[in-house]
C-alpha cells in the first residue's frame, strides 16, 4: 500500500490563523501571538522541542485570559508537533481539546483545519484510513462553507492520498481532477510537490514505470528545494515500494537507507523524550489553571453574598404567590367537577344547571385571564431587574444564585403560560399556523434552554436528527417546540446522573408531507404500568416516595392535547428504574417554492444604528425602570409619563418616533388614550404593552388605533425589533 504524507501546508496556514483575529490586541494577546509565530519558525526548522516549549507557554497564557480562540490554536499546535513525531495518542488528545474550544468560537476556518489534522493522525499514523477519510470530509465541508480555495485544494489532496492508500484510485481521481489543473497553474511549491507524488503513486500502480519515476524525481527536487525533510522521507518510502514492485532490489535498498538516515535526524530519540516530558507538564498546568478558576469563582461568590440573600427572598415570595394561585385554581376545578356530577343526577334542573356551568366556565376564563395578567406584571419586573443586575454587575454573570432566580422566574412564567394554554385548548381557541422553520435550529434552541436542568442533575443531554429531513419545513413550529420542551424538561426532572436523548427520524413521505417520528428517551426512574395512562390527565402527579418532584401536573396534559391538534397520538414505553421513552409522529410540509415565498414575505430590517425617541406611558414604577433600561441599552432615548393625560401633553410639546402604551392605567386606560391621540391627527406608531394574552386584546387594540401588541414579559431584542418594524413602516408609507 502506497501512503502519501499529509499536507504540511495545511498546518502552516493553521499556525498563521492568528492573523485573522481582530487587531485590537492587548498586551497578553500580543505575547501569545509572538509565541505561536515562534512555534511556526521552530517547527519548519524541525526544532520540535523548541516549538513545543513556545506552544506550551502560549497555552498557559491563553488559559490566563480565558481566550477560547487562542486556547484552540495552542492545543492544535501541540497536536501538530506530536503528530509529526508519531506520538498519535497525544496528538489526538490535543486535537480534540482544540476542537472543543474551537466549537465555542464558531470560527469555521479553525474547525476546518482541526478536522483535517485529526484525519492526518488516523490516516497516516494509525493506518485507520476510513476514519481518516471521515474527518477529511468534515474538514472539506467547512472549507467549502467559507469558499476558501486554498483550504479546499489542500483538503482534497489529503482525500486523494487516503483513497490511494487503500487502492481506491477511481474514487481518489474524482477529487484529483477537480484540483489538478489549478495546482499546476497556480499552486505553490508544496502543492505541486504533493501533486507530483500522488501522480507518481498512481503511475506506479498502473504499470507506468517511467512516468512514475519522472513524477517522483520532480517531487524530490521540490522537497529538497524547500527543505521539507519529513515529506522527503515519504517520497523515499514510495520509491522503495516502486522499485520493489518492478523487482529492482538494489535501488529499493538505496532509497530505504536514505529514508532511515533522514528519519534518524528528523525524529531523534532525544527530541521524542523531551516531548513526553513536556506533555506531562502541560497536564499539570491544565489542572493548576482549573484550580485557580475555582478559587476565583469562590471569591466572587463570597463578595456577592448580600445580593444572593435578597434574590432568595424574592424567589420565596414568588413561590408563595404561585402556590396560592395553584390552590385557588385547584379548588375552582373541583367545584366545577362536582357541579357537573350533580347535573347528571338531577334531570329536572338540566337547563338551570347548564346555564350555571356556562357561567362558571366564563368566570373561570375571566379568572385565569386576570390571574395570569397579575402574575405576568411582577414577572416582567423580576426578569427585567435580573437582566439589569447582570448588565450592571458583570461579576455576577456566572452566579448560580442569579441563574437560579432567572430560571425560577422563567419557570413561573412557563407555569402561567401552561394554565393559559390549558384554558385555550379547552375552549378550542388554538389554530395551528404555517410557518417555515429549520428543525435542527428549533431542537438546538430547546437543548440550550434546558441545559441548566441537565447540569443541575448531572445528566447528559444529546440530540440525533436524521439527515434525510429537509432543511426547511412548513408547520406550527411554536406548538412543536412546546411539545418537545415539555417532554425534555419532564425527562430531565426525573433523571439524575443519567442520559436524556432527543431523536428525530424521517419515517415516510406522502406527496409533499414529510412524516417525522420524534422520541424523547431517558434513563430516569420510570413510570409504573398502572400509572402510565394517568399521566396525561390534568393536575395528575404520580406519587414519588424517594424525592419531592415539583410541578403543576399540566405539562403532559398540554403535550397530549397539542399532539392531537396535529392529528397524531403520543406513545409511551416505560419501566421502573430503567427509563421512559415518549414517541409521536407529525407530518410537515416541504415545498421549496412555498418556502421561498414565505421567506420573501418576512419583514427584515437591517438598520440597527438609528437613534429613536420613545414615549413610554406606564404607571408601574418597577416596569418604568425595566422598560427604560431596555430602551437605553438599545441606543434609544425615552420619556416616561405615568398616565394617558400626561402622554397627550407630552406629544403636544415634543416630537417622538413611537409610543409604548400600557393598557391598564388609572384615570384613563391605554385604549382610550390611543383614540384621543388619533383624534388629534397624530399618526406615530403606538405599541400596546400588556400582561394579558395577545389574542384577548388584539382586536380592541387595532380598533383603538394601535399598531401592534407586545405581551409582557418580553426580551429586549423583541422590543427593539417591533420598534424598528413600526418606525420603518411609517417612513416607507411617507
Amino acid at each position: 500500500m502506497i501512503k502519501v504524507k499529509y499536507i504540511r501546508l495545511l498546518l502552516f496556514f493553521l499556525f498563521s490563523y492568528t492573523n485573522l483575529v481582530p487587531q485590537d490586541y492587548n498586551k497578553e494577546k500580543t505575547e501569545i501571538k509572538r509565541l505561536l509565530d515562534q512555534a511556526i519558525s521552530d517547527f519548519n526548522n524541525a526544532q520540535y522541542d523548541k516549538a513545543l516549549e513556545s506552544s506550551k507557554q502560549a497555552l498557559i497564557n491563553s488559559f490566563g485570559i480565558n481566550d477560547d480562540s487562542y486556547t484552540a490554536q495552542s492545543y492544535n499546535t501541540l497536536g501538530v508537533i506530536y503528530n509529526e513525531c508519531s506520538d498519535s495518542k497525544k496528538a489526538i488528545e490535543f486535537y480534540f481539546k482544540a476542537l472543543s474550544y474551537a466549537k465555542k468560537t464558531n470560527k469555521v476556518k479553525l474547525l476546518n483545519w482541526i478536522y483535517g489534522n485529526i484525519g492526518n493522525v488516523y490516516y497516516y499514523n494509525l493506518n485507520d484510513v476510513p476514519k481518516g477519510l471521515n474527518y477529511y470530509k468534515k474538514a472539506l465541508y467547512y472549507a467549502e462553507k467559507i469558499k476558501d480555495s486554498t483550504d479546499i485544494i489542500n483538503t482534497k489532496i489529503n482525500i486523494v492520498s487516503a483513497y490511494y492508500a487503500i487502492n481506491k484510485y477511481d474514487e481518489g481521481n474524482l477529487y484529483l481532477k477537480d484540483i489538478q489543473e489549478h495546482v499546476q497553474k497556480y499552486g505553490n511549491k508544496e502543492n505541486k510537490m504533493m501533486l507530483a507524488s500522488l501522480l507518481g503513486s498512481y503511475a506506479t500502480n498502473h504499470n507506468k514505470k517511467a512516468e512514475a519515476e519522472q513524477y517522483f524525481a520532480k517531487a524530490q527536487k521540490i522537497a529538497k528545494e524547500i527543505r521539507y525533510d519529513s515529506y522527503l522521507i515519504s517520497i523515499y518510502d514510495n520509491l522503495v515500494h516502486h522499485y520493489k514492485r518492478y523487482q529492482e532490489p538494489e535501488k529499493a535498498k538505496k532509497y530505504n537507507e536514505k529514508s532511515d538516515s533522514l528519519s534518524k535526524v528528523v525524529y531523534s530519540e532525544d527530541k521524542l523524550n523531551k516531548l513526553q516530558k513536556a506533555a506531562l507538564q502541560i497536564e499539570l498546568d491544565e489542572y493548576k489553571n482549573q484550580l485557580e478558576r475555582i478559587e476565583l469563582v469562590n471569591e466572587k461568590h463570597q463578595q456577592s453574598k448580600k445580593d444572593y440573600n435578597l434574590i432568595v427572598l424574592l424567589f420565596i415570595v414568588i413561590m408563595i404567590i404561585l402556590l396560592l394561585l395553584l390552590l385557588t385554581l385547584y379548588k375552582n376545578v373541583k367545584i366545577r367537577e362536582q357541579a357537573n356530577h350533580e347535573l347528571e343526577l338531577v334531570n329536572e334542573a338540566l337547563i338551570a344547571a347548564k346555564e350555571k356551568a356556562e357561567e362558571a366556565s366564563q368566570l373561570k376564563s375571566q379568572f385565569v385571564s386576570t390571574i395570569t395578567h397579575e402574575l405576568r406584571t411582577p414577572l416582567y419586573g423580576v426578569i427585567g431587574i435580573t437582566n439589569i443586575i447582570l448588565d450592571e454587575h458583570k461579576e455576577l454573570f456566572n452566579s448560580p444564585h442569579l441563574k437560579s432566580l432567572k430560571f425560577s422566574a422563567k419557570y413561573l412564567l412557563s407555569l402561567v403560560n401552561d394554565i393559559l394554554q390549558i384554558n385555550k385548548i379547552e375552549e378550542k381557541r388554538i389554530v395551528l399556523e404555517s410557518l417555515i422553520f429549520n428543525l435542527t435550529d428549533e431542537i438546538t434552541l430547546i437543548k440550550n434552554s434546558v441545559e441548566y436542568i441537565a447540569d443541575k442533575n448531572n445528566d447528559v443531554l444529546t440530540v440525533e436528527i436524521d439527515t434525510a429531513i429537509p432543511e426547511f419545513l412548513i408547520g406550527d413550529k411554536l406548538r412543536l417546540s412546546q411539545i418537545i420542551m415539555n417532554l425534555v424538561s419532564n425527562a430531565l426532572k426525573f433523571t439524575k446522573n443519567g442520559e436524556v436523548a432527543i431523536f428525530a427520524d424521517l419515517k415516510y413521505v406522502e406527496d409533499k408531507t414529510y412524516f417525522i417520528e420524534f422520541k424523547v428517551k431517558d434513563t430516569g426512574i420510570g413510570i409504573a404500568k398502572e400509572d402510565q395512562e394517568k399521566i396525561f390527565e390534568k393536575f395528575v402527579q404520580i406519587e414519588r416516595k424517594e424525592e419531592d418532584y415539583q410541578g403543576t401536573g399540566l405539562g403532559l396534559s398540554i403535550v397530549s392535547s397539542l399532539i392531537k391538534l396535529f392529528n397524531s397520538e403520543i406513545d409511551i414505553v416505560s419501566e421502573e428504574n430503567v427509563g421512559t421513552t415518549f414517541s409521536f409522529t407529525i407530518g410537515f410540509e416541504f415545498d421549496q417554492e412555498k418556502s421561498k415565498q414565505i421567506i420573501n414575505n418576512i419583514e427584515v430590517d437591517l438598520s440597527t444604528s438609528q437613534l429613536y425617541n420613545i414615549l413610554v406611558v406606564e404607571d408601574n414604577k418597577i416596569n418604568q425602570v425595566v422598560t427604560k433600561k431596555m430602551i437605553e441599552v438599545s441606543n434609544m432615548s425615552c420619556t416616561i409619563v405615568d398616565d394617558g393625560f400626561a402622554a397627550l401633553v407630552a406629544l403636544e410639546r415634543e416630537s417622538f418616533d413611537l409610543v409604548l402604551m400600557d393598557i391598564n392605567m388609572p384615570l384613563i386606560n391605554g385604549f382610550d388614550t390611543s383614540r384621543k391621540i388619533r383624534e388629534k391627527g397624530i399618526t406615530i406608531p403606538i405599541i400596546a404593552l400588556t400582561a394579558f394574552d395577545k389574542q384577548e386584546v388584539a382586536e380592541q387594540a387595532i380598533s383603538a388605533g394601535m399598531n401592534d401588541v407586545l405581551m409582557k414579559p418580553f426580551e429586549p431584542s423583541m422590543l427593539f425589533q417591533v420598534i424598528q418594524n413600526q418606525v420603518n413602516k411609517r417612513e416607507n408609507a411617507n
